[in-house]
């Protein structure tokens, strides 16, 4: 059985169980399939003084096993804000000797990074010193924004340099990868997984009632239900959701995920006179989340970038139409206006004529399920061993 070592910033944890749930599942379902033995180092980054969220993270076991999967917890002096210059050396000094002490055990054939920054850095530099082949996947927000930062790109181009193998999570987040310098004949297309069983149209009477009751939050069956599921933040958008809302008649908004504009959303909404028409849920469990997207008429998301949103992919595999930016992945899943529309901008306006295109002419949620049947958490397991097979011979 041959061995990856990941190193990924971005993983759950008890402290933030959502956190990078999408790392931990393509990982448990390559762990899954027993031809490779999975390790994760997934560094915890504390500031200076301990203090607020910090001690949480402070607290974190520094072994567990979580999925299947050994997860190591090394901390790094993260200065927040102002420290993102040093942060790949800051974390490869703290998970080298855990990455070496991992080899000694268990010989490591592949070092991985699933985020490219700090991440892909850092991995490069304990794979330079152990001596093993590395691969770094991108993912959206570590091309689309740090990317845009020199001394980030210049830290990314040398890792990619480095590399044996890159992944991206769409054919147009490869495209940008290519436009800042990174090597094109090195990135392979990666696509997102999905948990089938759980992600898919649920079809029945009590749907909405049941949804409403577990929110506290009154859901007509005749009115119109959009979500948005993402960090509160307006580089998401959750802002021109809110505007368009009272032009959208009777819609209700639910607004699923935590984030540092959460105030500014809700005040918004008390201004636009919709404040009893919009739910923020929080974090909210996993398994209410598929509940949620199929009660749902539409899901929108006129976000700023991405590479390809999970939570596209979800509210498709629900069967629930998607309006979103034209932007990164998003032509690679909203093909056709079964699956939903391309918004030529982010403005309220043009959300609010797609929206209401789509409330006009609903699809058939099978019909827009359908256009999900790639995805599969095995399927993407598959492909990520085949990969890792090709750098390693």
């Amino acid at each position: 059985m041959k061995h990856v070592l990941s190193l990924s910033t971005l993983y759950p944890n008890a402290s933030n169980p959502r956190f990078g749930t999408f790392v931990a599942r393509s990982l448990e379902g390559l762990a899954k399939r027993g031809d490779w033995r999975v390790t994760v180092i997934n560094p915890i980054g504390l500031a200076p003084v301990i203090f607020g969220k910090y001690r949480a993270l402070a607290d974190l076991a520094e072994v567990s096993t979580e999925g299947g999967i050994d997860v190591h917890r090394p901390h790094f002096t993260l200065i927040p804000k102002v420290g993102a210059r040093r942060n790949a050396a800051a974390i490869a000094k703290a998970a080298l000797p855990v990455a070496k002490a991992i080899h000694a055990q268990h010989p490591v054939d592949i070092i991985d990074a699933q985020y490219f920054f700090p991440d892909g850095p850092a991995a490069a530099i304990i794979a330079d010193e152990m001596g093993l082949p590395l691969s770094i996947k991108a993912r959206g927000s570590d091309i689309n924004y740090w990317g845009h930062h020199s001394f980030a790109l210049e830290q990314m181009q040398q890792a990619a340099s480095q590399a044996a193998g890159l992944l991206a999570v769409s054919e147009a987040l490869k495209r940008e990868m290519v436009t800042l310098g990174l090597p094109e004949d090195k990135i392979a297309i990666h696509y997102t997984g999905l948990d089938r069983n759980r992600f898919r149209p649920l079809d029945h009477t009590q749907l909405r009632s049941q949804v409403s009751s577990e929110l506290g939050f009154d859901l007509p069956a005749h009115l119109p239900l959009l979500v948005c599921v993402g960090a509160l933040m307006k580089k998401k958008g959750q802002d021109r959701a809110i505007a368009a809302l009272p032009s959208i008649e009777g819609a209700r908004l639910v607004l699923i995920g935590q984030g540092e504009d959460e105030a500014d959303f809700r005040q918004l909404a008390r201004e636009k006179g919709v404040a009893d028409r919009v739910h923020f849920t929080g974090s909210i469990d996993h398994d209410m989340l598929p509940l949620i997207l199929s009660a749902a008429d539409v899901m929108v998301l006129p976000t700023e970038n991405e590479g390809l949103a999970n939570a596209w992919v979800e509210a498709l595999a629900c069967g629930t139409p998607v309006v979103t930016t034209d932007v990164g992945g998003a032509r690679e899943l909203i093909v056709n206006d079964t699956a939903g529309r391309l918004l030529p901008d982010r403005s309220p306006e043009a959300l609010v004529k797609a929206v209401n295109s789509v409330l006009n002419t609903p699809p058939d949620p099978l019909e827009v399920a359908a256009t999900t049947e790639q995805f599969s958490w095995e399927n993407h397991a598959g492909i990520l061993a085949a990969h890792y097979e090709r750098l390693t011979g």
